[in-house]
């Protein structure tokens, strides 16, 4: 069986798509499984143990019909069996009806006219797990399993080293993901908050050193700020992830390195904004939620953030 997935979205996304392509690929081991991804979260799938091909589109785009309809000739000419996508769509609908697969799975809605197996959309469930619905038709009706990576072992001998020179492979760390100077303002947590979690967890876990995942403008902020912080830059996913399932304990705000943390079972305290934690997080012990009352992330006080710390 030869499957196309379509999923647009960032590397986020991906990632809490993993489980759907695994459990189809567990499911129909001799499954050739293709993704279509817009350019910038192809490096996911470096992680991704099911994944045969990548192809990049950039979705958001002012595509042409030309773009379009290169894309269906590539999809075409691989003839594919089954088609799944995860966007609500009439032109991805029409998209996939002209590729001539005759399987095609989507979410009733926009576009639904032109698939084969329209299947019901609820919004409210954990992301990955409504991904999972998609699995229904081919008769795939398990619960959604957790959410799993693959590491490639350079990168694990990466972290390793990684680990030596920062000198916390014998005592363990508490990684900190303190957000992207990049991201929306409802995500940044501010420095001086950082600062106040990151003192208190020293004064009170002397022998457990702080990592900091590198963002040049926060992560100088917080050195200038703050004594016997450690850095660490890792330059692709593989080897993020690595770092993360080496950690004791993980502090981060939303974006890849928490789906990543989830991914390795690393204990994980998230600092949420406007998104519910249903939505991003399994339900687990491993994994703590801090909801913003405000809807933005800063207005989270760095005494409740350690009262979850010291209260796990």
């Amino acid at each position: 069986m030869r499957v196309v997935a379509l999923v647009p979205g960032g590397i986020e996304e991906q990632i809490l798509f993993f489980a759907t392509i695994d459990d189809l690929k567990r499911n129909y081991p001799q499954a050739q499984i293709d993704v279509v991804v817009e350019p910038q979260s192809k490096a996911a799938y470096r992680v991704s143990k099911s994944v045969h091909e990548v192809f990049t589109f950039d979705y958001k785009d002012r595509n042409s019909l030309a773009d379009w309809g290169n894309l269906v000739g590539t999809i075409r000419d691989r003839e594919y069996d089954v088609a799944i996508t995860t966007k609500q769509s009439w032109f991805t609908g029409l998209l996939l009806w002209l590729t001539g697969i005759p399987t095609r799975i989507g979410y009733q809605g926009n576009g639904a006219v032109f698939l084969t197996h329209p299947i019901p959309l609820n919004p409210s469930k954990y992301l990955a797990a409504m991904y999972h619905d998609l699995l229904q038709p081919l008769n795939i009706k398990t619960p959604c399993p957790e959410l799993a990576v693959n590491i490639l072992k350079s990168d694990i001998e990466w972290a390793r080293n990684e680990q030596q020179r920062l000198g916390v492979n014998e005592t363990g760390f508490i990684l900190v993901y303190p957000g992207s100077s990049k991201s929306s303002s409802d995500i940044i947590y501010p420095v001086e908050n950082w600062q106040e979690i990151i003192q208190d967890c020293q004064s009170k876990q002397p022998d457990l050193p702080v990592v900091l995942i590198n963002d040049q403008q926060i992560g100088r902020s917080l050195l200038d700020s703050a004594v016997n912080i450690k850095l660490t830059s890792p330059d692709n996913i593989g080897k993020l992830t690595s770092m993360i399932a080496g950690a004791s304990l993980m502090l981060t705000v939303e974006g890849v390195p928490l789906q990543l943390s989830v991914a390795v079972q690393t204990y994980t305290i998230a600092l949420l904004g406007s998104t519910e934690p249903a939505k991003i997080l399994p339900k687990s012990d491993k994994f703590l939620a801090i909801k913003s009352p405000t809807s933005k992330t800063a207005d989270i006080l760095p005494k409740t953030v350690l009262e979850k710390i010291w209260g796990m």
